[in-house]
């Protein structure tokens, strides 16, 4: 007797034959994709800031990141955000709540995190070994999957990149 096991997926009518696997990726990535920014937003509300959407707090992190100046156009591009006034929006948020602070180098303005905001990513830091790395078994194969899980979903994200141009020339 054989077992017919059905792809978990949100759009049936979008399974192809060519790949049922993409479509079970598609629904994966959209219930992580979820969960992961309602646990960002709860982590750093935990950590002393409730009123952040997800944008900001990923904004946050990453104009945090290396204790380096940012350009808009590089936090959109890392990011991978089309819409730059989505981000100087967050960013003008965050600067109104004294976590981010803008330098005027000629035309361009550069964005760093101030003393709040880098003492805000620290009690998120806290928050999250608290409670997100704690549930985590230790070490050894799961993390190894994590990683590879990582570098599939990069490499996917350049096969999505390359069909929204081809969609965007149709």
């Amino acid at each position: 007797m054989s077992i017919m096991v059905r792809s978990i997926v949100s759009s049936s009518h979008l399974v192809s034959d060519k790949s049922a696997e993409l479509s079970e990726f598609e629904f994966g990535l959209i219930v992580v994709g979820n969960a992961f920014n309602r646990w960002m937003v709860r982590c750093m509300a935990a950590a002393g800031m409730k009123d952040l959407a997800a944008m900001d707090v990923s904004l946050l992190h990453h104009v945090n990141h290396r204790d380096r100046q940012k350009k808009l156009a590089d936090i959109c591009f890392v990011l991978n955000v089309e819409d730059t006034h989505v981000v100087a929006y967050s960013l003008r948020k965050l600067a109104g709540l004294g976590l981010v602070q803008s330098e005027k180098v000629g035309k361009e303005a550069f964005y760093s995190t101030t003393e709040q905001g880098q003492a805000l990513c620290e009690a998120y830091r806290q928050v999250r070994e608290q409670c997100l790395m704690a549930a985590l078994a230790d070490g050894g194969q799961q993390n190894q999957d994590i990683g590879d899980c990582a570098q599939l979903m990069r490499l996917l994200s350049g096969l999505y990149d390359q069909a929204s141009r081809s969609a965007a020339s149709l």
